[in-house]
């Protein structure tokens, strides 16, 4: 009996008694993520989409760019002219910006209303402005009428504008490579530009220019002979300089 009555008392002990609701607060509801039951978590699928060609293109480009030897030619577009310059030349280039349809339209009409009441009338000069598009850009440069050149860092294909620092350096024209086509464009009142070139000035903005010409000239046109010498490229991976850290543990 007393072995019986001891049994009875381990196994009292071992039962739980239900909790009720006063009891546990929160109580687990363990989710069933199984097909046609709780929806799973958000998870990151970018590496699960499928994107357009021409996107995997242009990141495949990027990366070999970083992993091979680029030589200096394509290099020095890599490195373009810094931001405080880049908005001063920016800056200056808007007082030049081309005039579009409606200012075209006006200055044709004044001339028109003007030859209306004298025959004699001269007709109004347009004012000075930059040349843009890469032919007009290449005459302007060989004849030596350009007086500052500016070149998109990521026009495509690059040999477009390759040969430009290279011909501005030879007719000792002051040019300077800028981020980017896109901003070029807007000066020009397109989507896009490749270059463009300063050409004729007003002579209230001449000090300004020559002061943008001297920081130019010391960054690019000055140090062409340092440039044409910088290879680019050879930047290894995560994954290799990862495993280059290892190999070199293991020897030490």
């Amino acid at each position: 009996v007393s072995t019986q009555s001891t049994w009875e008392k381990v196994v009292a002990k071992k039962e739980k008694k239900p909790q009720g609701p006063s009891e546990a607060l929160f109580q687990s509801r363990p989710k069933n993520f199984s097909i046609g039951n709780d929806l799973p978590h958000k998870m990151d699928l970018t590496r699960f989409v499928k994107w357009p060609k021409y996107v995997v293109r242009q990141r495949q480009k990027r990366i070999l760019l970083k992993r091979l030897k680029v030589p200096p030619a394509i290099n020095q577009f890599h490195v373009p002219a810094g931001v405080h310059i880049r908005n001063e030349l920016l800056k200056f280039a808007l007082k030049y910006k081309p005039e579009d349809k409606l200012e075209k339209k006006k200055r044709l009409r004044k001339d028109a209303e003007a030859k209306l009441k004298d025959p004699k009338a001269p007709a109004t000069t347009k004012r000075p402005q930059v040349y843009s598009g890469i032919q007009r850009v290449t005459r302007v440069i060989e004849t030596k009428r350009a007086k500052l050149v500016l070149i998109a860092h990521d026009v495509d294909p690059l040999e477009v504008v390759i040969f430009l620092p290279a011909l501005c350096r030879k007719m000792e024209i002051p040019y300077a490579i800028v981020k980017d086509k896109s901003l070029l464009g807007k000066l020009v009142n397109r989507k896009t530009c490749a270059c463009i070139a300063f050409t004729q000035l007003n002579p209230q903005d001449k000090p300004a220019f020559d002061k943008l010409v001297e920081s130019v000239k010391k960054t690019f046109n000055d140090r062409f002979d340092d440039i044409k010498r910088k290879w680019g490229g050879m930047r290894l991976s995560k994954k290799a300089k990862q495993k280059l850290a290892s190999k070199k543990k293991r020897r030490n």
